[in-house]
């Protein structure tokens, strides 16, 4: 059985990366690790650790992508929780057999070799949820 490791992220969505820096880093003392871009998510993202985890402000790069049409729609702030776990694949079929609604078939793999999926909001009670695994 797949097992849940730890929080690895929570991500903000952004429409002003300058300002949103301006807060995490001067107001609450967060140092940011780097600043990518991750053309395949059309987006643009800072990290900022905390104690094993990180705070991730992603802004979107594009105006037509889903994370642009979700800041049009909603607007700045809480995007998704990221849980690590210790094998995607596992937790996905677990989840399919709870009937759980996945965004992702199967998992996607990141430019840096890692593992994820989404499990849709309508499953998690409105929070979308990051599977990630190393």
């Amino acid at each position: 059985m797949a097992k849940i490791k730890k929080i690895n992220h929570v991500a903000v969505v952004v429409d002003d990366m300058e300002k949103s820096l301006a807060f995490w880093q001067d107001a609450l003392g967060l140092e940011m690790a780097e600043l990518r871009d991750v053309p395949a998510e059309s987006a643009q993202i800072a990290f900022l650790p905390v104690s094993g985890s990180e705070v991730e402000l992603v802004r979107p790069t594009t105006t037509d992508s889903g994370l642009a049409k979700y800041l049009a729609k909603k607007g700045a702030g809480m995007h998704h929780i990221c849980l690590e776990v210790d094998n995607i694949d596992e937790m996905m079929v677990q989840l399919k057999e709870k009937n759980i609604r996945l965004i992702n078939d199967a998992p996607k793999t990141a430019a840096d070799g890692k593992k994820y999926a989404f499990i849709h909001p309508e499953s998690t009670g409105g929070v979308l949820v990051e599977l990630y695994q190393f």
